[in-house]
């Protein structure tokens, strides 16, 4: 038998699914009777998954009007940013000191064997990828906090994400075998330093993936964008 936590659960899960995506327009008021009704929800338990939306910032209230699709704002996109970099490049620091010889080895494995050849893969899975690279290494920092706090940075930044995979796939994955190569030297500065300039992005290369996301939005649709077949490896 369901239980309402269950059902909040499940609510929560698939709510996130379509706003981390923006199946739901930037600012775009969500209609709980509608929500509701298409999940075959009641209104308790989709208030609670929207509140915890709410509390994980993927989307806002607005006293008297309710709840909101986030806005993709250059700002607030270009400030996650910095904080990943600040997050992935401690995290990797740490995994050069803290990471045993086997994780290393099983993180070059995964690596060479399903993380750098993306050809035939859609935009989605090949972001998947690339997230899953990045979540390895801080999960090796052995700091769980720092794990944590790049998995909810990731939830907020995907779309863009999606938007750059779209755009520099060969850049991303030299990028990638340079920093796997100075982890398993343990050479912590180097791996920081490759790190930091893999992650950081300039304003207006933020604005740019910003409008270029919105385009994607109202022209194509979130859809579109993520089932693109990339093939550059």
């Amino acid at each position: 038998m369901e239980t309402n936590e269950t059902r909040v659960g499940d609510l929560y899960e698939q709510l996130k699914a379509c706003v981390v995506g923006f199946g739901i327009r930037p600012g775009e008021r969500l209609n709980e009777v509608a929500l509701a009704r298409d999940h075959g929800a009641s209104r308790t338990p989709l208030r609670e998954a929207l509140n915890r939306l709410l509390a994980e910032r993927l989307v806002d209230f607005r006293p008297g009007a309710g709840f909101f699709c986030r806005a993709l704002e250059p700002q607030a996109i270009y400030d996650l940013y910095e904080l990943r970099r600040i997050v992935e490049t401690s995290a990797v620091m740490l995994a050069c000191t803290r990471a045993g010889d086997e994780d290393l080895k099983s993180l070059e494995r995964e690596t060479l064997d399903h993380g750098l050849d993306i050809t035939g893969l859609t935009v989605a899975e090949a972001t998947a990828r690339d997230e899953a690279f990045h979540m390895r290494i801080a999960q090796l920092s052995g700091n769980a906090e720092i794990a944590a706090q790049l998995q909810s940075i990731n939830e907020r930044t995907r779309f863009i994400r999606w938007v750059n995979m779209a755009a520099r796939v060969r850049a991303s994955k030299d990028e990638h075998r340079q920093v796997l190569r100075a982890l398993l030297r343990r050479d912590a500065d180097r791996a920081g330093d490759l790190l930091s300039d893999h992650i950081s992005q300039r304003m207006d290369q933020v604005v740019e993936a910003v409008k270029e996301g919105i385009s994607n939005i109202y022209m194509g649709g979130a859809d579109e964008l993520m089932a693109r077949v990339l093939e550059d490896s």
